[in-house]
């Protein structure tokens, strides 16, 4: 067979798996029961009002410098006066919200960095990155002869970057990562061993690199992930061997997925530029969140949030942006990139802090920068 010849065999079967994809999607749209903008139609249709912010609402009070290097993962203790923040400086970096001061400065044993957690006591601190490995440190320890933090455990069995670690709700001893390997694990921390695979060789697992998870705060056997494959997924711990919902509707890349605080839905954003918000009881999609662009330059969603009530819906894009979604009415009612003090670059991660008083915003600008809510909290 001559090369024009595999090359007309190789085009045509594309053209044919392109043609599958679009019927299964919309298929699988057919079988939805509503539309991706009913939620938003029918809070108009109520009378429903947008939220509004004032000039004080939402502003930049402190801004957190020290790291040297891109800032790639935070995340805040359950009392709400420390953040953690990995960069790939090669640091983590363990800081007072209140007074903008260092605690810790802990020297990672791999610079790159992509993932960082606080247990549920705020005692130890897990990361991991590029070389696979998931490093817990507790930083009540003593420091080495060189001034540095020793590693307390490596959780090690991963055969792709770690690219997200959180710990299991109310569990200092478990916590869950997810990898480029295309799996995630539940760890015992205590002991270095895994728990529990999910995916890999089962079918319902993701087939391509694990870029995040979330755990249900009001069920933690629960969790979502996102991935390269272009899908949710939905996992019971108890029930490793398979997915127990998978969620279709991004096309490219889920970089984020963060569970709704009622833990009924979960929020994704993606490289196309959206956010989605699904239903993990019935599995369909309630919302989408796209803000059109006149460029036709739509910058990916790195990260988000929800506010305590869930009202409110953060993402931050690659492009520096930070919008403030009304999740109700899918309407952008604030972004932050656009107000004094944003971030010079990307908006790597953000997180809310446990009351719901503050988000913390994190760039490859070097820098955090924490956002105070001054009327109300939403």
């Amino acid at each position: 067979m001559s090369v024009t010849e595999l090359k007309e065999r190789h085009l045509a079967a594309t053209e044919t798996v392109n043609d599958l994809k679009n019927r299964l999607k919309h298929r699988r749209n057919s079988l939805l029961d509503t539309d991706i903008f009913a939620v938003a139609g029918y809070a108009r249709s109520q009378g429903t009002a947008p939220v509004s912010f004032g000039a004080t609402d939402l502003v930049c009070c402190r801004t957190l410098q020290g790291h040297t290097g891109k800032v790639y993962s935070l995340d805040w203790t359950s009392e709400r006066n420390r953040i953690v923040s990995a960069s790939q400086d090669g640091r983590l970096i363990v800081w007072n919200a209140l007074t903008r001061q260092k605690i810790h400065a802990v020297r990672l044993p791999c610079a790159w960095v992509m993932t960082c957690a606080f247990s549920p006591t705020g005692q130890s601190v897990a990361c991991g990155g590029l070389d696979s490995v998931c490093s817990i440190f507790n930083i009540n320890s003593s420091t080495d002869k060189d001034g540095n933090l020793p590693v307390s455990r490596m959780l090690s069995g991963h055969k792709g970057y770690v690219s997200s670690c959180q710990y299991v709700p109310d569990e200092e001893s478990h916590l869950i990562t997810g990898s480029g390997d295309q799996t995630c694990v539940l760890w015992d921390v205590t002991t270095g061993l895994k728990t529990s695979v999910f995916g890999g060789e089962f079918q319902s697992g993701h087939t391509a690199d694990v870029l995040s998870i979330s755990i249900n705060g009001s069920n933690s056997r629960m969790f979502a992930s996102g991935s390269c494959d272009s899908t949710a997924r939905l996992w019971d711990t108890r029930v490793a061997s398979r997915a127990v919902r998978t969620f279709h509707g991004h096309e490219g890349d889920v970089n984020a997925v963060k569970f709704f605080p009622d833990g009924n839905r979960f929020g994704t954003g993606g490289d196309d530029g959206t956010c989605r918000l699904f239903d993990i009881r019935t599995g369909h999609q309630l919302q989408v969140y796209y803000q059109q662009h006149s460029d036709n330059d739509i910058p990916p969603v790195t990260s988000i949030a929800f506010s305590v009530s869930g009202r409110l819906l953060f993402a931050g894009y690659t492009n520096g942006d930070c919008y403030v979604w009304d999740t109700l009415l899918a309407k952008v009612v604030l972004n932050l990139g656009s107000l004094q003090d944003s971030h010079e670059s990307r908006i790597s991660c953000l997180g809310l802090s446990a009351d719901g008083s503050a988000l913390c915003t994190g760039s490859w600008d070097t820098n955090l920068k924490i956002w105070a809510f001054g009327g109300h909290r939403r």
